[in-house]
């Protein structure tokens, strides 16, 4: 099953649900979170559902690099990290 883990960084903000989901896409898992803490989906989506910029999402070690589409196929027994992507020089 597949396990969604939002980083430390982004506990400040508001509390954040480490789960597993049997859900076969990141926007389904992402669901599932945010059924735990509907809070969440304001932070982790903006208002055309798609990732915000201050979020970075990896899965299985691979960086998402499509913030729109969500519909991501998950390893049955993969992990998903959404973190807080950091910026600056």
């Amino acid at each position: 099953m597949p396990r969604l883990v939002f980083t430390q960084q982004l506990r400040r903000f508001t509390e954040v649900p480490e789960i597993e989901s049997d859900a076969g896409s990141l926007r389904l898992a992402l669901e599932d979170a945010f059924a735990v803490n509907p809070q969440l989906r304001g932070y982790v989506l903006d208002d055309q559902a798609h990732l915000r910029p201050h979020l970075a999402v990896f899965i299985d070690g691979r960086r998402l690099r499509d913030r729109t589409q969500l519909d991501v196929p998950l390893p049955a027994d993969g992990t998903v990290y959404v973190l807080q992507a950091l910026s600056g020089g």
